[in-house]
């Protein structure tokens, strides 16, 4: 088997509370679809729970338009920690999840008529809103879709991540994720930073695309992403989740969809980077991780300022768990997408509130 990396799964975002988010991530972005849920304890992520497991009761919610998930977390037993300090744009670690969007301007007038949180104007081709915790998302144009379906918005097309060497991180942002191509590289004072926190700073900004269309089980719903790295050139950025747990306030890391699992460990451990975290330790007598109500093989490893990269191998997703519908990925072609309907089925879980 090679290494396969089909897109961008989901974006983590640490809740206080599962339902209140997801249910404004629902109405404003369209995160309507149940992929899994469960409040189990999370045994793994030791190095960065406190060195204990930690109880937390996690959903995958996605858009069936099109792109990847949120998985929207809650810590069950602890009160999750917000930053010491206002998170100032090119802090370390993600500063936005991207959201794309089939009529970016008809969208920015429909929040702007609802009274979101939006920061700053329309520009050109994307602009900027908040959630109700202060997570900031860019909204842009994008034609890249799985699904017509008259929603505003689809879901992830990327994260802009703030980083304190940009050539340094193009080690795992190209040369590990495949982000290989240089869409843009701009250095400057920016005009649709200048209302967000810490915007009216120089900037270096490089926004990276792959040159490749996406292959895999499930590359035609998560669709192209892409990866812009920001350093601010006249300050010292602060690392975003210092002193704090995975899973507290805010985007706590981005997933990727992958196959071939061994074959990426040995290319990430080539390139210097390490897993930090790796599934196989608690895996099962069919060689997966146990997740509720999915299965698969996931691990992390860390970009050069700590921001946390997953990698998830999946096994087994449920379409339709009343009927006992699974779909076992462990005997298919890997590079092969799966057929429409399967994945239209998916829209069957469909959550109600």
């Amino acid at each position: 088997m090679e290494k396969l990396i089909s897109g961008i799964q989901q974006i983590g975002i640490g809740v206080p509370n599962v339902y209140e988010a997801w249910k404004w991530y629902k109405e404003n972005f369209g995160m309507d679809i149940r992929i899994f849920e469960d409040n189990t304890v999370a045994e793994l992520m030791l190095p960065y729970t406190g060195g204990k497991p930690q109880r937390r009761h996690a959903a995958l919610a996605m858009n069936i338009s099109g792109g990847g998930g949120f998985e929207i977390w809650q810590y069950s037993e602890r009160t999750p920690q917000a930053p010491a300090f206002e998170i100032q744009l090119g802090d370390l670690g993600i500063n936005m999840a991207k959201i794309k969007s089939p009529d970016v301007k008809k969208a920015y007038e429909n929040f702007k008529s609802r009274n979101l949180n939006i920061i700053g104007d329309f520009y050109e081709d994307h602009f900027y809103v908040k959630d109700l915790y202060g997570n900031v998302f860019q909204v842009l144009s994008d034609d890249n879709w799985f699904k017509k379906t008259g929603k505003l918005t689809g879901a992830i097309s990327g994260a802009v991540v703030g980083v304190s060497n940009i050539e340094n991180s193009l080690k795992v942002y190209s040369d590990i994720l495949g982000y290989t191509k240089i869409a843009s590289d701009k250095t400057g004072i920016f005009d649709d930073f200048k209302h967000l926190s810490g915007g009216s700073k120089t900037f270096r900004r490089v926004i990276l695309k792959t040159d490749k269309e996406p292959v895999g089980s499930f590359s035609r719903l998560l669709g192209k992403s892409s990866i812009e790295l920001i350093q601010v050139i006249d300050s010292e950025p602060k690392k975003i989740f210092e002193n704090r747990f995975w899973g507290d306030l805010g985007f706590i890391h981005i997933c990727f969809d992958i196959s071939g699992m061994n074959e990426l460990k040995a290319d990430c451990e080539s390139k210097g980077y390490f897993f930090t975290v790796d599934s196989s330790v608690k895996h099962n007598k069919e060689n997966s991780f146990d997740m509720g109500e999915a299965a698969g093989h996931f691990s992390y490893i860390e970009d050069p300022d700590g921001t946390l990269i997953e990698f998830v191998e999946t096994h087994k997703v449920p379409i339709l768990k009343k009927y006992g519908w699974y779909l076992n990925l462990k005997n298919r072609d890997p590079k092969k997408p799966l057929p429409n309907w399967m994945l239209s089925a998916l829209a069957l879980n469909k959550v109600k509130f």
